[in-house]
């Protein structure tokens, strides 16, 4: 694992997270619903007199204990949220925290399943509500976002089928990827293979969770089933230096989320983290944070935990910004527009 030496002309205290919130980031792995503001979430529920149970730990964040459990802790506070209005709110309560935290473009994981049951008209109002809130966001918080539509794999394949049209329907300059995120060990990706190739058929490109919790194997499935261009985590295949290889080869961009990770338990710290190893290894690799208030971290914090646990510098940053930008589901002309910000 090589180990990059620090900037010679930064002096400051390498504790100081903040260095790294005015760094111009991408993200390419944020779920809308689980970067929900904890707070935002308790007044909604409190307002509608909705019993939500105990989802809250006592510092006011969301209170889980393992992987089953935070999809059930998930899923509830989702319920919170109603209306087209509820998620135009949670739009911009996240794309201005995002913002905060030096993000200038962001694309954001959006389930029908939770915005109007997968029922067409509905989706389509509350597709204009978030869309509707993510342009006043770019206009007062200088970030630029696009959506990728999920289905949800333990929800199952013929929901899938529904998001999949959902998606077709409404694929646009806002809504520009189709993915999967869910429990993957449940089913297989081919199960999925009509909703990806409908998704395919209307232009949108396409990503997938794969080996956050199963092997390398899972990978290869997601990859030979679902002919996905960016896969969700990817970590767990670290160990296979022939999947390595093929990743390298064909450039497919690994959605890493470092703190989601280790507070899972799926590494023990960030120096076990295998990102530089994929990095090493010619695999492309972006940072994101996945459900940020669950796993108390922001952008900035995961770029000052990557730096500490490998002594990246500025340069390295810079390096995998610009692969994320260049692995975006956004058209040419905003890249061109967002790369003239990027060091």
């Amino acid at each position: 694992m090589t180990r990059q030496g620090h900037d010679p002309d930064r002096d400051r205290d390498p504790d100081d997270k903040s260095y790294w919130q005015a760094f111009p980031k991408v993200e390419l792995h944020l779920h809308l619903e689980g970067a929900a503001p904890p707070g935002l979430i308790r007044d909604m529920a409190r307002a509608r007199r909705i019993d939500i149970g105990g989802i809250f730990a006592p510092d006011g964040g969301y209170a889980w204990t393992d992987f089953p459990h935070f999809l059930q802790v998930y899923e509830a506070a989702t319920s919170v949220l109603q209306s087209p209005e509820d998620y135009a709110r949670l739009t911009r309560a996240v794309l201005e925290s995002s913002a905060e935290n030096g993000v200038i473009y962001t694309e954001v994981f959006l389930c029908p399943d939770f915005c109007g049951g997968r029922d067409p008209i509905a989706w389509a109002d509350y597709l204009a509500a978030i869309h509707d809130a993510a342009r006043q966001a770019e206009r007062d918080f200088a970030i630029a976002a696009r959506g990728i539509i999920t289905c949800i794999r333990h929800f199952g394949p013929d929901a899938a089928r529904q998001t999949a049209r959902c998606a077709a329907e409404t694929a646009g300059d806002f809504i520009t990827g189709f993915g999967m995120a869910g429990n993957e060990s449940v089913l297989t990706p081919a199960d999925f293979a009509w909703s990806f190739d409908c998704a395919r058929e209307a232009g949108l490109r396409l990503t997938s969770h794969a080996a956050e919790w199963q092997g390398p194997d899972e990978v290869r499935a997601t990859l030979d089933a679902l002919r996905v261009e960016r896969i969700g985590h990817g970590v767990r295949g670290h160990t296979d230096p022939a999947l390595l290889d093929r990743l390298a080869e064909t450039c497919v961009m690994l959605e890493v989320c470092p703190i989601s990770n280790v507070t899972l338990g799926i590494f023990p710290d960030m120096a076990a983290h295998p990102i530089a190893k994929l990095r090493d290894h010619g695999v492309r690799v972006s940072i994101s944070t996945d459900d940020p208030p669950f796993w108390h971290t922001t952008m900035t914090q995961e770029f000052a935990a990557l730096e500490q646990a490998f002594g990246w510098d500025r340069a390295t940053f810079a390096a995998i910004t610009r692969d994320s930008l260049d692995a975006a589901f956004c058209d040419a002309a905003t890249k061109d527009r967002l790369l003239k910000h990027l060091p």
